[in-house]
């Protein structure tokens, strides 16, 4: 059983605009009532143009860290003093650690979200296999992009409506990066997977126009978002007889490693999250 909140109590959260919707909070907090420790795990939605604000004030450890969700992915690498390689290599960071001299450190584990979430609903998935289409360039769609060319995807594609902001992350990528713009020809031909990183489908309605005829029966169509568990365009995917992968897998995947780095300790393996997410998210409708 986790200690009550006391003087010692290590605190972290997510930031996000909005965060209402976020299961972080229940996920981290159940693996803090499992482990027993004496922390808590909360949502923060300061206003977009005052964040660099917001995070000068945590400077020195007044919270252990922070979980960055839309729209700060890309501006938290600014205010940060140190980051790691795979931050640098995306452009973005979606974990931020306060150090008690004052730095602010910024990693990027969404990447292992994605292959976190792969490995375990779509089990045997073989990147090197074939293309990667991506939907999005936001700080999501850099992490995943990272990530899947490391576990050897030989090719990626970037599909942005801002042609200019899938350009510029297909420059990060290198060579085995393409951009493409939402009706570009050959977008979907022959791709080994699929990839939602965009907000698109958030909170219900469409998601993503795909040319679902072009798509080979083997591909692997992954959503990252997470609410609703099944989107449209897993929904869609699903009945063409695809295999899915849904976002709340690549949420609990990158949280793993956040656990780690705020409280010290491995997340535990007896509590069910995804069950209590799950049940969070039926019981909110």
């Amino acid at each position: 059983m986790k200690p009550p909140i006391s003087g010692r109590t290590r605190l972290a959260g997510v930031v996000g605009a909005p965060v209402t919707h976020s299961l972080s909070p229940i996920i981290h907090n159940a693996w803090l009532e499992a482990a027993g420790v004496d922390g808590a795990y909360v949502a923060f939605s300061p206003p977009p143009e005052r964040f660099g604000v917001f995070l000068e004030g945590l400077r020195g450890g007044v919270l252990r860290g922070l979980n960055v969700t839309v729209p700060f992915k890309l501006d938290v690498l600014a205010s940060a003093d140190r980051r790691t390689a795979r931050a640098e290599r995306a452009g973005a960071a979606n974990l931020l650690l306060f150090a008690p001299d004052g730095m602010i450190a910024a990693d990027n584990t969404d990447g292992e979200g994605v292959l976190a979430a792969f490995a375990e609903r779509a089990p045997g998935f073989a990147f090197g296999a074939g293309t990667v289409t991506i939907l999005g360039a936001g700080g999501a769609a850099r992490g995943a992009a990272m990530a899947l060319l490391d576990a050897g995807a030989p090719a990626i594609r970037i599909v942005n409506r801002s042609q200019g902001k899938a350009e510029a992350l297909c420059d990060l990528l290198g060579p085995a990066a393409t951009a493409f713009a939402p009706d570009g020809p050959g977008v979907f031909d022959d791709a080994h997977a699929v990839l939602n990183a965009t907000t698109l489908g958030l909170g219900g309605g469409p998601g993503p126009a795909v040319a679902w005829g072009r798509l080979p029966p083997s591909a692997v169509v992954m959503d990252m978002v997470y609410r609703p568990l099944e989107t449209d365009f897993l929904r869609e995917a699903r009945a063409r007889g695809h295999r899915v992968v849904d976002g709340l897998a690549m949420l609990i995947g990158q949280a793993r490693p956040s656990f780690q780095a705020f409280f010290g300790a491995a997340p535990p393996a007896s509590v069910d999250v995804r069950a209590l997410a799950i049940a969070a998210m039926e019981g909110a409708r």
